[in-house]
């Protein structure tokens, strides 16, 4: 129960939100979410309890606030993984507001999550991916710099927070291999080709005719450039990545719903089905789990059939169409079919 002279839950979300900043360093990228979240909860429960959002005490944080707001969420439309999204920043705010000994009990607690939807990015056949990689102009400063982009996120999967971050001494061209600080400050090293080689070291050409925008970062305490720039010199922001990505699949004549963590999708799809261990395909998008890579396998039942025919040894190996051979058991003059 929660005390009656608690402070508004505004003031209590901005503690929280300082709170993942500053303790526990999450992403801008979470932190906003997480703001957006809160404060769409905070919209919400004000409207139902017929006050202003400034005028929410911490009582009002019970379990019918976070019910409600659920309902809410589904009435709108709202899918189940942004759903899901939104109940987990109620319970992170449940958390703090419990370790700070503002309330007794989770209110959060009895709420169990939404399912959510069995549904598997979209990723680019072969040809389509030929075809976007072969889509930026590179007699241009900037398509030089975007087919690199778009390089690497076919070469090495990145996320595209993961790819902004790219600072300069983060490539080693040489060695074909780049740095990444992934999610949870984990770092590893991802390989890459030969055509992204290339098509880094003819956008780096251009990098001494733009400005230099240096910056001073907490990162391994050191000056930062970073590797893809803008026009003016200044690091790409994720906005303007997805937007290029998106540029060249309707240039490409691409179907839509291709997003830069499509091309990771089908970097993790492609090394699958030319028989990539899975472990191996884990580490090189970073994932903590091997349940996060599986999500990944969504190979169609022909190309199972093949795996199983060319792996287990009593399987029988034949040609797609032909006939099943027919032999006589030692002993017997009866046919078996195989």
């Amino acid at each position: 129960m929660a005390r009656a002279d608690a402070p508004p839950l505004r003031e209590l979300v901005r503690d929280y939100l300082a709170f993942l900043a500053l303790n526990r360093n999450v992403s801008a990228h979470t932190l906003r979410a997480y703001r957006t979240d809160l404060e769409l909860w905070l919209v919400w429960l004000a409207g139902d309890r017929g006050v202003r959002p400034s005028q929410l005490r911490l009582p009002a944080f019970d379990s019918d606030a976070v019910r409600g707001f659920l309902g809410a969420l589904y009435d709108r439309g709202n899918s189940r993984a942004s759903t899901a999204r939104r109940l987990a920043a109620l319970r992170g705010f449940a958390r703090f507001l419990l370790r700070e000994e503002q309330i007794e009990t989770d209110p959060t607690a009895v709420i169990g999550a939404p399912r959510k939807e069995k549904t598997l990015p979209s990723h680019l056949s072969g040809s389509d991916m030929d075809r976007l990689l072969a889509a930026p102009d590179t007699s241009t400063v900037a398509g030089r710099r975007d087919a690199a982009i778009l390089e690497l996120f076919y070469a090495s999967g990145l996320r595209l927070s993961e790819l902004v971050a790219l600072d300069l001494d983060d490539v080693n061209l040489a060695g074909r291999v780049v740095r990444v600080m992934g999610k949870g400050g984990r770092e590893r090293l991802v390989p890459f080709n030969q055509a992204t080689a290339r098509a880094l070291r003819a956008m780096l050409a251009d990098h001494a005719s733009l400005p230099d925008a240096q910056s001073s970062g907490a990162r391994r305490h050191r000056t930062r450039h970073p590797l893809f720039r803008n026009l003016r010199g200044g690091r790409l922001t994720t906005r303007s990545v997805d937007r290029i990505v998106r540029q060249y699949v309707r240039k490409a004549g691409i179907g839509g719903g291709i997003s830069p963590h499509a091309l990771r999708h089908t970097f993790a799809t492609h090394l699958l089905q030319a028989g990539a261990d899975l472990r191996a395909i884990q580490e090189l998008l970073g994932h903590a789990r091997l349940s996060t890579t599986q999500r990944y396998t969504h190979l169609d039942v022909q190309r199972l059939m093949d795996v199983y025919r060319d792996a287990h040894p009593r399987a029988e190996r034949q040609s797609p169409g032909r006939p099943a051979a027919v032999r006589t058991t030692t002993g017997s003059k009866d046919p078996v079919v195989e």
